[in-house]
């Protein structure tokens, strides 16, 4: 045998050697592969291994005497001495931020001193008869729903009491007309009145029947002398106040018992309401219905003053400027209509109803309103048309519908912005800052402290009106809140606002420090 032979026998013994080491250890045919041990109890590759199963451990903490040594070195002493005063300096910063907010933050104006009477419309319902379908005070009970919803502070029911026309000695001041009702359907007026957040004031003018509202000169002291004991019978039923008629006349001639009339109705007891004495007068001047107010010391006074200026805005700006520098904003009461002179409508047109109601709820005082006024009532023939009660269920054809239709926008007006004169400070009592006037256009801002301001604007004229409003306090818009014109909506460029014919306009914006 060769070297080179022998070489390749070696190497393939060595490969042998190493298959076998790679065979397993079991015993079996060679055809199924599955082979025997020698001793055939034994197979290759299956080992037991038991491996220990995992306890959990559980964390047990520090006992409470090492939380105690542990707590007692100086290492945490000295953490919870720095965590400790860390503590309390950003509390002391925080207070100091407060107080320094506080300090530099502006002040809140001082509320005025108001009543019952200053915080919205009163309503005047001068014929009882006129007012419901039931024609008596009952009837004006069932319709008290109605004038809630139209945010009345006040009715001024009457006069009711008998008063044959320029008969003082057969009036009777105690005594309702039985055309009006009893004295129990005026206490279940007041009842229903009183839960409904609603005051009612009773008008006593004595010959309300007649032309002259005090009889004659010679009958004053008289009649004065019976009103005294009627307004405390009145009063002790319930009333929240009186009107009363030609308060000029018996203030003058009557000094001493007017001044005990007076008293009867404004001198209340502590923590009981205040009661409201309401003037009348036929003055139109500006001037002399301030020295009437100042005279006769009555709560309000209506008089003609808008309706003297109704086609000139200039002399209406003029008078209401006068006022507003004169008297006091609370004692300020201002009408258009009026029992014995008509509805707002009849006296201005039925296309300004709507601008004429915007004023009298925008300017500084209360406003007075017949009853009517809110759906354009006309006067027919009397000053006491029958109220009309509409309801969008009916069905009406032609001008009958659209008639129907204008009522009911001037009076969802006339609830829209009774709601906003009732509950926003700048038109309840705010400032009164006149921005323009002429003979046709009236524009004026209305601000109270930080509370959101309001911008009326009116034009009465034919024509529109273009007004260049400028004031430090006003931006270079204004958000449009209420229009008698329905179409006008979103921001308005105040150095050039544009008014239709006719046209009233309120406008909003907020409040900048």
């Amino acid at each position: 045998m060769s070297k080179d032979e022998a070489e390749v026998d070696m190497k393939d013994v060595e490969l042998n050697e190493l298959d076998q080491e790679k065979q397993p250890m079991t015993s079996g045919e060679a055809g199924n592969g599955v082979v025997s041990s020698p001793t055939g109890t034994e197979k290759n590759g299956s080992i037991k291994v038991k491996i220990p199963e995992e306890v959990e451990s559980k964390f047990t903490g520090l006992s409470k005497d090492e939380l105690l040594r542990v707590a007692g070195t100086p290492g945490w002493v000295r953490t919870r001495w720095a965590l400790l005063i860390l503590f309390w300096l950003g509390w002391l910063g925080m207070l100091a931020g407060a107080v320094a907010i506080i300090i530099q933050a502006p002040r809140c104006k001082d509320l005025p001193e108001m009543n019952w009477w200053n915080y919205g419309p009163l309503y005047q319902i001068g014929d009882i008869k006129a007012f419901s379908e039931s024609q008596n005070l009952k009837g004006l009970e069932q319709k008290m729903d109605s004038l809630t919803q139209l945010k009345v502070k006040g009715l001024v029911v009457g006069p009711i009491h008998v008063a044959p026309v320029d008969d003082p000695n057969n009036m009777k001041f105690e005594e309702i007309s039985p055309d009006a009702g009893t004295l129990e359907h005026f206490k279940g007026l007041l009842q229903v009145a009183h839960k409904k957040s609603i005051s009612v004031v009773l008008d006593l003018t004595p010959n309300y029947m007649g032309t002259v509202p005090w009889f004659s000169n010679d009958s004053v002291t008289i009649v004065a002398e019976r009103l005294k004991y009627a307004m405390v019978f009145w009063l002790d039923q319930g009333v929240d106040g009186i009107q009363l008629s030609g308060v000029e006349h018996v203030a003058s001639l009557v000094p001493s018992l007017w001044s005990d009339i007076r008293a009867i109705v404004q001198n209340t007891t502590e923590g009981t309401p205040k009661r409201v004495l309401i003037g009348v007068t036929e003055r139109t001047s500006a001037v002399e219905v301030a020295n009437l107010l100042n005279s006769s010391g009555v709560d309000l006074l209506l008089s003609g003053i808008l309706r003297s200026g109704v086609s000139d805005a200039m002399e209406r700006a003029d008078a209401v400027k006068f006022l507003y520098g004169s008297q006091l904003q609370t004692k300020l009461a201002w009408n258009i209509g009026e029992r014995t002179k008509g509805h707002l409508a009849s006296l201005v047109g039925t296309s300004l109803v709507k601008l004429n109601q915007l004023l009298l709820l925008t300017l500084p005082g209360t406003p007075f309103f017949n009853y009517g006024d809110e759906i354009g009532l006309l006067d027919e023939g009397t000053t006491f048309p029958v109220m009309l009660w509409d309801s969008s269920d009916s069905e009406l054809n032609g001008t009958l519908e659209d008639e129907r239709k204008e009522r009911l926008i001037s009076r969802n007006f006339f609830k829209s912005m009774s709601g906003l004169r009732g509950k926003e400070r700048s038109l309840q009592h705010g400032d009164y800052i006149p921005l323009f006037n002429s003979t046709s256009a009236l524009a004026y801002l209305r601000t109270w402290d930080q509370s959101e301001r309001y911008i009326a604007a009116f034009n009465w004229g034919s024509d529109a009106v273009t007004l260049q409003l400028v004031h430090a306090d006003l931006p270079q818009q204004a958000g449009v809140q209420m229009s008698t014109d329905k179409s006008r909506n979103g921001s308005v460029e105040l150095s050039a606002l544009e008014l239709g014919s006719g046209e009233g306009l309120l406008l909003k914006f907020p409040y900048s420090s």
